[in-house]
């Protein structure tokens, strides 16, 4: 779930005070005087948990023997390492071939919100033999998820439903209001530090725990920005990363969600382009015009009567917001939309063939995206931008400027990381990405200077890695070299079929 530049400087000061024990080391920072100073005081308070053996054990009954789980305890406020701690469970699938092996080989499955924990055993089956020797496995929940401390705020099933239209802005209001006043009471001595910055700290006190100088990374969607921040935080910790499908990091987080409104809007275009080319098999239209009037009709009768799919009765914004990724994997959208359109005539749309995506409770993700970063108190800030980008961007453009809890969350407890270094990244990208769009990859590539970028052009659906022979042949070959492309790339994508899911699945508000 889904982002200001001050000066790099900021960032490395700020991190010099908060966890000096964890901050990548500045040229002349091994000098003797250093070693009297605060600063190295405070490394000495981290030492209880960077020095920790974990107690490795099977994972579970039903998983492989080799696949071991421990549980890490690290510091709920990293400026007080003395005070309460935290779990943060990790997992291990270590290398086949000691004698290749490279080092480790962190990931996360984006969100934010997603578990991690399972993650070694799908990189197994999903990476080639060259990659996989180079490398132990590692996963991890992050912290506030899963079996890490998981944060709870108590919420009903319709509370988790995030992004709401604009018709029902009092309402939302409210319901932002409530959520925030629901975590801060249940959960509000730990909320404040579920966030981007303290995952990123986590991650470098399980470097330093399982003995790695460095450590190699791959992070889809939100797990792009993780990764984005532990090379701000950490540049000479940071080896072998690939970012799949990424965020921009100065809109970290409501300009991420805003900017689903404008790129919806183009993707909508293509797909009306699309599929009157194509009028001879969707019956919607001849024109890109008739395309667009068959949808919008769709929305108009659903206004007046709701369109049911799967048995949950839908209205125009409902329709919308059901529509709205699909738009961009055309094929998969002009189904959708004939089945809408009879389902509207009178008739049932039949069920998503397709696995439904599991519940989610989006607590963990909001502690993310609110403590990150500052959001705008007053909602009519929310109000005036949803009226304005609902009349610019009709699709989705209430839904993406809305109010959320973070309207009404105590501040961040720190300042927003700026991503603006050049350690060596790889960032691999669909054009037509309906969570994380070509531009805000485009952005990642441009503050993380020192990296290349993968471009799938006509590329289709949110995560590359897995689905494309010439972007993964570049991923498997850095991640199995260490040796980035000479330059930026672009891929094509297959000619005739279907965009399939990335292995690596991103779920909360940026899945």
């Amino acid at each position: 779930m889904r982002r200001r530049p001050l000066v790099p400087l900021l960032a490395v000061s700020v991190m010099a005070a908060l966890a000096p024990g964890l901050a990548a080391a500045a040229p002349g920072a091994q000098s003797p005087s250093a070693l009297a100073s605060p600063a190295s005081t405070e490394a000495d308070a981290l030492r209880p948990y960077t020095r920790q053996k974990p107690a490795w054990k099977r994972c579970g009954p039903d998983t492989p023997a080799a696949f071991r789980c421990a549980t890490l305890k690290v510091p709920l406020d990293y400026r007080k390492p003395g005070g309460r701690q935290i779990d943060v469970a990790i997992s291990r699938l270590r290398t086949s071939a000691p004698g290749k092996r490279h080092g480790v080989l962190l990931s996360n499955p984006g969100g934010p919100g997603g578990p991690g924990l399972e993650l070694p055993l799908e990189l197994d089956r999903q990476l080639p033999r060259q990659v996989k020797e180079r490398y132990d496995l590692i996963g991890f929940d992050p912290r506030g998820i899963g079996r890490s401390t998981p944060v709870d705020c108590g919420l009903s099933a319709d509370e988790n439903t995030l992004l709401r239209p604009l018709k029902a802005f009092e309402k939302n209001v409210a319901w932002a209001r409530d959520l925030a006043d629901k975590c801060r009471t249940k959960a509000g001595d730990t909320v404040a530090h579920i966030t981007t910055r303290n995952t990123a700290r986590d991650m470098d006190v399980l470097r330093a725990v399982l003995g790695e100088r460095k450590i190699s990374y791959i992070g889809v969607s939100y797990g792009t920005a993780l990764g984005a921040v532990y090379t701000q935080l950490f540049p000479r910790r940071a080896d072998r990363f690939v970012l799949d499908s990424a965020v921009d990091p100065e809109r970290m987080w409501r300009e991420m969600f805003r900017i689903w409104a404008p790129e919806s809007e183009r993707a909508f275009q293509r797909w009306a382009k699309w599929t009157a080319a194509h009028d001879a098999t969707y019956r919607l239209g001849d024109t890109p015009a008739a395309v667009s009037k068959s949808f919008w009709d769709v929305v108009a009768r659903a206004d007046r009567d709701p369109v049911v799919v799967d048995g949950t009765p839908l209205d125009g914004a409902g329709v919308r917001d059901l529509v709205r990724r699909e738009f961009f994997t055309v094929r998969t959208a002009a189904e959708r939309v004939v089945k809408l359109k009879e389902a509207a005539g009178g008739g049932v749309e039949s069920p998503d063939p397709s696995e439904p995506l599991p519940e989610e409770d989006v607590s963990g993700a909001m502690a993310v995206v609110c403590g990150d970063a500052s959001w705008p108190r007053d909602p009519g800030t929310y109000l005036r931008d949803s009226i304005r980008d609902a009349a610019k961007y009709p699709l989705y453009g209430d839904f993406a400027a809305g109010v959320l809890p973070c309207a009404f969350w105590d501040r961040p407890v720190e300042p927003v990381t700026v991503v603006d270094n050049e350690v060596p990244a790889l960032i691999v990208q669909n054009e037509w990405d309906s969570q994380t769009p070509l531009t805000t990859a485009q952005a990642m590539h441009r503050q993380l200077k020192g990296s290349r970028m993968v471009t799938v052009d006509e590329g289709e659906g949110h995560g590359v890695y897995g689905t494309n022979p010439c972007a993964d042949s570049a991923a498997n070959s850095y991640l199995a070299t260490g040796e980035l492309p000479a330059a930026d790339v672009t891929c094509h994508a297959t000619p005739g079929k279907r965009q399939q899911a990335s292995p690596l699945p991103a779920p909360g508000p940026l899945r």
